[in-house]
């Protein structure tokens, strides 16, 4: 009977490393991925991942991220609330009735 060939999981830190030597050009492909034990074409994909999501490294502008959008209503609501508690009491230490 033949044996059963399960696939190899590799970590992203794995991957950016072995990406990262194939960037740098000191090594063929080929090389790189018989030391690792890869197979080159996937040495290559990794490589060309690296390369395409580079430019995403650098697009976060500076300064403080803003408030989630979905975030916004839940503050808003709360802040309402507090509103409304602290104006019932001023009305029933003032003695005012405005019903």
């Amino acid at each position: 009977m033949s044996e059963v060939k399960t696939r190899k999981v590799h970590t992203p830190e794995f991957k950016a490393k072995v990406g990262l030597e194939a960037l740098r050009g000191v090594k063929t492909i080929n090389e790189i991925g018989q030391e690792h034990g890869v197979h080159p074409v996937q040495v290559g994909q990794w490589k060309k991942a690296i390369q395409e999501q580079a430019k995403t490294l650098f697009e976060g502008k500076r300064g403080p991220k803003p408030v989630a959008a979905h975030r916004e209503p839940e503050l808003l609501y709360s802040e309402i609330g507090k509103l409304k508690v602290e104006l019932d009491w001023l009305k029933k230490k003032s003695g005012i009735s405005l019903s």
